[in-house]
């Protein structure tokens, strides 16, 4: 590595700077999930308008899957699979959510922009699990 590159991995690879980013990955899903659980009729309001029913046993579900994997992923535990969890949450439902595909204009614009930026998310979760796969086969565990 050279010099430049060297001082750049020493920043953006330190420990903390790492965790910040992976607790900016997790930020909505924190929100949403302590969102949900103190305002448990808005997260039942939720499912029942994308149409999940019975809408409790979803919030529910919901709400651990939201804050659980955030958990695995800022503690390193399970990290990979609290990221595959996220992003195949993420991905399904942004398929549910964001179907700009079936929208006229101007609602399709700010649905697809959201629609790309939650597959981004998903290639964000994507990464952390295959880092941390590789991290572990390769004997270095997790931080």
């Amino acid at each position: 590595m050279n010099g430049i590159a060297s001082i750049g991995w020493r920043l953006i690879g330190a420990v903390p700077v790492r965790w910040f980013a992976l607790l900016c990955l997790c930020a909505a899903y924190l929100q949403g999930g302590l969102v949900k659980a103190f305002d448990f009729r808005g997260a039942l309001a939720e499912m029942t308008h994308f149409g999940l029913q019975p809408a409790a046993p979803f919030a529910v579900i919901v709400i651990v899957l939201e804050l659980g994997a955030s958990a695995m992923i800022l503690t390193g535990i399970g990290r990979w699979f609290g990221a595959l969890s996220l992003g195949g949450f993420t991905l399904m439902a942004t398929f549910m959510a964001n179907r700009f595909w079936e929208m006229a204009p101007p609602e399709r614009f700010g649905a697809a922009n959201s629609f790309f930026e939650h597959i981004g998310l998903c290639g964000g979760f994507l990464l952390v699990a295959w880092y941390d796969l590789n991290m572990r086969a390769e004997g270095q565990g997790h931080e």
